[in-house]
């Protein structure tokens, strides 16, 4: 998927709608930015526009105002982030539409930057409302958007707006088409899919499409028990995908009539309460005790998921292997997350609680991409068309 870049359009001088995903958390107390790792990934489209001395207006969302405004949840904090990381003033606009932010987006000089007011203040946002997104648009000359994570959504900012403006993509954006589309068309094999989180049904699409594409796949994290139940174990008192269960049987039966080895875990980590400090123990997967949980996979199902990872060229990992929050479920997590990083292959993560994972252990560097989308990068491995890539001007 080709689509033109900033690098493809001239910015000097003009007014640059810049949509990002700058939905970052907030310390309860001080209400400034925890993790600014979202920031730190558009800065170089954001630097771009400041260079080329394009006058840069910076929208985003941020948590779930649910259409109204609510005080914590103001973009003033991610401005001053901003400023602090690019070394730069940032201004703030009192709201994301209206005549005083025409005004203030008017007055910019080339170089400077302005942060719009949360957009999901607005129903009309989420509702790509035709008005909303006429009025966005006509704050700027060009848009560009750099929010991969939220292209998966048709909302006013991330498909509107492109009715009016000429419409590029962010180098963030580009970056994440490039490593995802690699894994879809052309993928260096040996390719294994290594799955996780807690359901099956979040990751049907990215299953089916896997049992396709890779050479093998291996499933941990909670969805195990979904899979473990279909095939008539006991799983505790593990949560289980009722309406799922014939679709792990299906899933196992195509993946053995297509010759792709589809790996459970041999032994999981069991505790009868998922709280920190509870005690765990590692037994089969056939053997789960009636009154425990599933909440990691076992040593020997590390050192199996880690010998047939170790023979790829290429990895694409999407969920945790337990309950990572809690240290004692962690193991299976950081170990997997670990043995990536030393590997001399692409190594791709999927993004929501895997990419979290991989930056609070410092690994991010170590990956080849690590993706910013969670919903957005499992609907594109999927195959699924995002709305918000869709409507970008393409190379050609």
């Amino acid at each position: 998927m080709s689509k033109k870049t900033v690098e493809d359009i001239e910015v000097r001088g003009r007014r640059v709608l810049v949509r990002v995903d700058f939905n970052v958390p907030l310390n309860r107390d001080t209400g400034a930015v925890g993790d600014d790792s979202r920031i730190r990934a558009s800065l170089p489209t954001i630097r771009y526009l400041v260079d080329h001395k394009a006058k840069v207006i910076v929208c985003s969302h941020l948590g779930r105002p649910k259409g109204e405004a609510v005080e914590e949840l103001r973009m003033a904090p991610i401005a001053h982030r901003l400023s602090q990381l690019i070394g730069l003033p940032v201004d703030t606009a009192p709201d994301c539409i209206g005549e005083d932010v025409k005004a203030k987006a008017d007055a910019l000089e080339e170089g400077d930057m302005l942060v719009l007011e949360n957009l999901r203040f607005y129903p009309e946002e989420e509702a790509n409302a035709t008005d909303f997104a006429r009025e966005l648009a006509g704050l700027a000359d060009v848009y560009v958007n750099d929010a991969f994570g939220t292209a998966h959504r048709a909302h006013a900012s991330t498909v509107g707006v492109a009715k009016y403006l000429p419409a590029v993509a962010g180098f963030l954006m580009a970056q994440e088409l490039e490593a995802l589309g690699r894994l879809v068309h052309d993928p260096e094999r040996p390719f294994a899919c290594l799955m996780g989180g807690a359901k099956v049904g979040d990751k049907i699409g990215l299953l089916q499409t896997m049992l396709k594409k890779a050479d093998q796949l291996l499933v941990g994290g909670g969805m195990v028990a979904t899979f473990l139940r279909a095939q008539g174990h006991e799983v505790g008192r593990s949560a289980i995908e009722e309406d799922k269960l014939s679709l792990a049987r299906d899933l196992v039966e195509e993946a053995s009539r297509s010759g792709v080895p589809l790996h459970l875990p041999p032994d999981l980590l069991v505790a009868e309460e998922i709280r920190a400090g509870a005690a765990t123990q590692a037994v089969p997967a056939t053997g789960i005790p009636s009154g425990s949980h599933i909440v990691d996979i076992g040593p020997e199902s590390i050192e199996l998921f880690r010998s047939e990872l170790r023979k790829c060229r290429t990895v694409i990992w999407n969920g945790p292997m337990g309950i990572y929050e809690i240290p004692e479920f962690a193991e299976g997590t950081r170990a997997l997350a670990t043995t990536l990083s030393t590997l001399d292959a692409t190594t791709v993560i999927g993004g929501g609680s895997t990419a979290e994972a991989v930056h609070e252990m410092g690994l991010t560097d170590k990956m080849t991409h690590v993706s910013t989308g969670g919903g957005a990068s499992l609907e594109f491995l999927e195959g699924a068309a995002l709305p918000g890539v869709e409507v970008l001007l393409d190379k050609d």
